[in-house]
């Protein structure tokens, strides 16, 4: 029902007097031209396109259940990027991947097509609302689903304005050419929300100042009640309703003492950028990415190789580094399966956008829309 709701809300959303611009395939599971592949534990689509430009997609895995989702819509509103990375299980990233853009989609169409801030916020508020429903009706039969949650980094190009969403420790970063020297920077347009942050530690203090252990040293890392780095994510309930922080969850996730306010949010942070002819392309990517690559260098192998196959070169360089480390063949890396995988890395999602700014200028749409997603398994 509501997948035919919002196929017929996509209709209503249609404006008038643009240029459209067709996929290779219609429907929501595929389009975007481009094939999917695989490389053992590596999913990817080299490049496909859209109305905003192109795009390069790839996902590796490290856990034995992988935690990471990620998708690509493109359709009248614009383009849609979201990376989710899940930590404690799959469900909450699962969960985001299926509900936060039809939420956005929705609350658009009430305000006739335009993307805003409030609409981003309204749409990641639904979601986690949706998420905590379900974690009240499954608490009697799974409760551990009370301590799963998810990391949400999104990204909306409309209208010519670029909006970047964040909650935990993913980043976007926008690769924009240098008219001085003719190079590229390297422009972070996410903070993290990760207790290691002095700024996040602060923030916490400051909103819990009647808690000395709001923030704890564990073995060198920074987390928020000695349990969890990042501050802000979609679920991890036990820690934002003090109902769901008591038996039967595992006692390494149960507080000391009752839950007074929540410790964590679901309030993203979000930056509006008009985007700028010398904007050339944005790297969204999770944690797992950026733990072995500087933003300088993943900017530097974007832009000095083809667009088609960004993706999967990026995630194969932060590969190589994690190999580097532990002071072994890349080759050797590759033969390890998941789950021991996690040991070496962690899964990486990464999407490059590709900005042409004509299309973008002339306000072409896609039509039919399309929808991709990164695969549940691989």
């Amino acid at each position: 029902m509501l997948k035919a709701l919002m196929n017929f809300l996509s209709l209503c959303w249609k404006p008038f007097g643009v240029e459209i611009v067709g996929g290779s395939s219609g429907g929501n599971t595929d389009g975007g031209g481009g094939r999917d592949g695989r490389d053992g534990l590596l999913w990817y689509r080299d490049l496909g396109k859209c109305a905003t430009g192109e795009f390069s997609m790839a996902v590796v895995q490290a856990n034995q259940v992988l935690e990471d989702q990620s998708q690509i819509e493109c359709g009248p509103f614009g383009t849609f990027v979201g990376i989710y990375d899940g930590h404690g299980g799959p469900e909450t990233a699962r969960f985001v991947c299926d509900h936060l853009f039809r939420h956005l989609q929705a609350n658009s169409v009430e305000t006739d097509g335009v993307v805003t801030e409030e609409t981003i916020k309204r749409a990641f508020r639904a979601t986690e609302e949706g998420f905590l429903d379900q974690v009240s009706q499954l608490w009697s039969t799974r409760p551990q689903i009370a301590t799963v949650g998810s990391c949400c980094l999104v990204g909306v190009v409309s209208r010519q304005t670029l909006f970047v969403a964040n909650l935990g420790d993913s980043r976007a970063v926008l690769g924009r050419k240098n008219a001085n020297n003719g190079g590229f920077d390297a422009v972070q347009l996410t903070s993290e929300h990760n207790a290691n942050e002095e700024a996040v530690r602060r923030e916490l203090r400051n909103l819990h100042p009647d808690d000395p252990q709001i923030v704890m040293l564990k073995h060198g890392v920074w987390r928020v009640k000695g349990i969890i780095q990042v501050s802000r994510s979609i679920g991890d309930v036990y820690m934002k309703h003090a109902q769901y922080n008591r038996e039967p969850i595992s006692a390494k996730f149960r507080l000391t003492e009752p839950i007074q306010m929540p410790i964590m949010t679901a309030i993203p942070s979000i930056v509006s950028h008009h985007l700028q002819p010398n904007d050339s392309f944005l790297i969204f990517a999770s944690d797992g990415l950026w733990e072995h690559l500087t933003n300088e260098t993943a900017v530097d192998i974007v832009h000095s190789h083809p667009h088609a196959g960004s993706a999967k070169r990026l995630v194969k360089a932060a590969l190589h580094e994690a190999a580097r480390k532990r002071e072994m063949r890349f080759s050797d890396l590759q033969k390890i399966d998941k789950k021991v995988r996690r040991h070496f890395h962690d899964d990486i999602s990464v999407i490059v956008l590709f900005f042409n700014h004509d299309l973008i200028r002339r306000g072409v749409i896609q039509d039919p829309p399309f929808s991709i997603r990164s695969a549940l398994e691989h």
